[in-house]
């Protein structure tokens, strides 16, 4: 397996050099020490609430990148960095941080410009000041009417600039919404609708730009709130595009800008609360599109969980290759993507990981990430306690093959065209991405009092012609669920309708989950209750190192054995801080309360009061979160929670992003993973047999000297690699239910061979209705209704054509019921 390859060379890295030393004769550049590609010596720290990386460009030979902080249009701590190809860095001296995202290689001045820098070929640096251009610079394109002379910039707060690249004079055209009236010498704003910028690129003689969220309270709290916009200028107003949250904009050009800028596409992502959306721009006119999501972390109708998702080439000159970027998904994406040839977009597989830019370098792909954030912002949750974020925001580089994005986790995926909507009648829904998927389905519901015909039709090449190929009528309020044929294929699907009416359709999409075993690089870390655990915080105050507050783990009970702290050269150190270990016991303590448990399942009841189930995996992990000895929730990538339930990691999102509703199951284990947390862009664990480690020797586990303590040390993406998720249980379990109300939502997404065992003790036959919720939405349809006869179970194996996110049950009568499902 690559994971295993991976692992193998990051343990050797000692042994390389001196082997092609003596291939070569020539003296080798020796690595640092990596862990899963990522090198604790590269960790980007800054003094603000936040600390991703907002851009990585190769550039003379080196590489450079910049962090930013959350809202600091004026300058902040975050640096420019110079990283030479033996991984030696240099911090430039130039620094004047900030919220910097932008970045654009001018090809007539042989400049990269990244944040408010220009650096030429040779690798000096000037500085645009933050009191000539303020802002928190989120884009740069190339200048409408002097390409060669100018470039704009725009910022997340509606200012644009045109800059001078010989002088770097810049003139503002938009005043910077965080600049006082006065001091905008009566220049006129933009006002455009929507908030927080993110994308800026020219092209076909207009500049685009794009907001990705809301100021509102509304928009704070809702994931489904109106919100974001975009918009373009064509040097002398701006006119609004579409009232959706966008996010990136560019073309096949690039960071150069496209080389034909009249007749190029331009390209841009987004979302609503439905899916994603998928724009381009050619020979003047817009056409949009759908994709399914992967990942729901990244909604939020404020748009602060977004990052800056991309399109950038990450081939040869020789064979471009272009990555995109989006709701936790890597997909396959043409260049010659246009109106008119929109065939060829592919899902690779989904990642967990906050990735603010990325690009190819020295044959590999590197990833500039948003790792740990001092301020959590708006993901706060009950079920983390009164948990402290990291000490000091910190972030990292992920270095990888080129093939990872093909690599990590399953592409299962959803999205609607239509959630609850009143429709015009044969009125064509976006077009939705078919092809890419062994597995999927259509959920249809018409709330209208009249029955409804829905008209799929498919684009079977991308080229804009569209043929009928399936129609389902739904009764009044009825709904169905329809599993396409591997026989119906096409790049495109929509629908329409036969009249006006209120409707959903949802498509829910899948491949066969193949992974296995769990991969080496686990081995070490305890399967027992009793362990060798710890408490893990991240010193603030520019200590750059990981508290260890060291316990041996019985049976549940934690007894302390020592404080220890983790450096950047991963040396796990005996030390004495009274002050820190009283820190970690007051704010660090392992919440009790995360979960509940009965007979059924696991219950969680999220701070709006809704109820969820997920499965169980073994049955020790219910004493053992009982008393308090595995952590089950917390932040360990910026405005997102790693759930660890009962033998299985979630990704689960912010509240303001839904939450629970959208959790999603990474992967089952049998571990008992006492603590975790961010460490430089690294995940860290507690809860290892530190005896079975002194003859393992696994590179990814480290031993203090004294061998009382141990933590191990990855990426959050190896977590794809202990295995598919798995479990057991379901909503009812010998319960009490009443006629007619719904059990609670118990988990089915995201699960591959799926059965379900259903049986009652009343006296006479008891009806069942089984709903599914295929988004998390609360749009519940109906799948099937059973009979079960008294002293019978109803067996039942879901097909695999089969997806969607929550289930529930109901009864036609009070009764005493069990519904049982196995994930297997």
């Amino acid at each position: 397996m690559i994971y295993a390859k991976l692992a193998t060379r990051a343990s050797l890295t000692m042994l390389i050099p001196l082997f092609v030393a003596c291939k070569t004769g020539k003296p080798a550049i020796e690595k640092p020490q990596a862990f899963s590609g990522i090198y604790p010596h590269l960790a980007m720290y800054n003094n603000e609430g936040e600390c991703g990386t907002g851009a990585v460009v190769p550039w003379g030979g080196d590489l450079w990148a910049v962090t930013y902080g959350p809202h600091l249009p004026f300058g902040s701590s975050d640096k420019l960095y110079q990283i030479t190809p033996d991984l030696k860095r240099t911090v430039r001296t130039e620094s004047i941080g900030g919220t910097p995202a932008n970045r654009m290689i001018h090809p007539e001045s042989h400049q990269l410009f990244i944040g408010p820098y220009a650096i030429d070929s040779g690798g000096k640096v000037r500085v645009i000041p933050y009191d000539k251009m303020p802002g928190r610079h989120t884009g740069n394109a190339r200048h409408l009417s002097d390409p060669a002379g100018k470039i704009y910039y725009g910022t997340m707060e509606e200012g644009f600039y045109e800059v001078d690249v010989k002088t770097l004079a810049p003139t503002c055209l938009y005043p910077d919404g965080n600049v006082k009236k006065e001091k905008s010498k009566g220049i006129s704003e933009a006002k455009l609708i929507g908030a927080h910028g993110k994308g800026l690129y020219s092209g076909q003689g207009v500049l685009v730009y794009s907001n990705n969220g809301e100021l509102s309270k509304e928009a704070m709290e809702r994931f489904d709130a109106p919100s974001g916009g975009l918009h373009e200028w064509d040097g002398k107003q701006w006119k609004m595009i579409r009232r959706n949250q966008f996010v990136e904009i560019t073309g096949p050009g690039g960071i150069t800008g496209n080389k034909n800028p009249q007749t190029d596409p331009i390209w841009t992502t987004g979302w609503d609360h439905k899916s994603l959306l998928l724009g381009v721009r050619g020979n003047n006119t817009w056409r949009f599109f759908r994709l399914p999501k992967a990942s729901h972390s990244y909604d939020g109708a404020h748009g602060w969980n977004t990052e800056w998702p991309r399109i950038r080439d990450i081939g040869t000159k020789e064979q471009p290759d272009y990555l995109m970027t989006m709701h936790g998904m890597f997909w396959k994406f043409p260049m010659q993507f246009n109106i008119g040839n929109t065939g060829g977009i592919r899902p690779r597989s989904t990642y967990l990981k906050v990735i603010g830019d990325y690009t190819r370098w020295n044959d590999q792909l590197v990833f500039g990430c948003d790792d740990s954030a001092e301020k959590e912002f708006l993901n706060k949750r009950k079920a983390k306690g009164n948990i402290l974020g990291p000490g000091q925001s910190n972030s990292n580089l992920w270095f990888t093959s080129i093939n990872l994005p093909d690599s990590l986790g399953p592409n299962t995926a959803d999205g609607a065209v239509w959630q609850r909507e009143e429709v015009k009648a044969n009125t064509p829904s976006d077009p939705f991405l078919f092809t890419g998927w062994s597995s999927r389905s259509a959920w249809i519901k018409n709330e209208s009092k009249s029955a409804v015909t829905f008209r799929f039709e498919l684009d079977k090449d991308g080229h804009d012609a569209w043929t009928a190929f399936k129609i389902i009528t739904v009764a009044p309020g009825a709904s169905t669920n329809y599993s396409f044929t591997g026989q119906e294929d096409g790049e495109w699907v929509r629908v329409q309708t036969d009249k006006p009416a209120k409707v959903s359709v949802h498509f829910v999409y899948a491949n066969p989950d193949m992974r296995t075993s769990p991969a080496p690089i686990f081995t070490g870390l305890s399967k027992q209750a009793t362990n060798e655990g710890g408490l893990l915080y991240a010193l603030g105050n520019n200590q750059r190192t990981l508290a260890v507050l060291a316990q041996h783990v019985e049976n549940g009970i934690a007894k302390k054995t020592g404080y220890y702290e983790l450096n950047e050269k991963m040396e796990l150190q005996k030390k004495s801080n009274d002050s820190v270990e009283q820190k970690i016991n007051q704010h660090m303590a392992i919440y009790k309360d995360a979960v509940a448990m009965d007979n059924a399942s696991v219950l969680v009841i999220d701070d709006a009061g809704r109820r969820w189930r997920l499965p169980f995996g073994n049955e020790s992990y219910t004493e053992l979160t009982k008393k308090g000895a595995l952590r089950v929730c917390r932040e360990v990538a910026t405005e997102r929670d790693l759930f660890n339930c009962h033998g299985t990691f979630y990704e689960l999102p912010a509240e303001n992003a839904d939450g629970y509703a959208k959790i999603r199951p990474v992967s089952s284990h049998n571990l008992k993973i006492n603590d975790y947390a961010s460490y430089r862009g690294l995940l860290v664990m507690s809860g290892i047999d530190i005896k079975a480690n002194e003859t393992l020797n696994n590179p990814h586990i480290i031993l203090s000297q004294d061998k009382q303590a141990a933590v191990w040390v990855g990426a959050i993406d190896d977590l794809w690699k202990l295995g598919k998720p798995t479990g057991h249980g379901g909503p009812w379990a010998q319960t009490d239910v009443k006629a007619g109300k719904a059990s609670d939502p118990y988990l089915i997404g995201f699960y591959d061979k799926k059965s379900l065992k259903l049986s009652h003790k009343a006296a006479s036959e008891v009806n069942f209705t089984v709903e599914v919720d295929p988004g998390g939405e609360g749009n519940w349809m109906t799948y099937q209704k059973i009979t079960v006869k008294p002293n019978e179970t109803f067996n039942y194996h879901f097909p695999a054509s089969f997806q969607g996110r929550w289930i529930r049950f109901r009864s036609n009568q009070d009764c005493i019921a069990t519904a049982f499902l196995t994930y297997d």
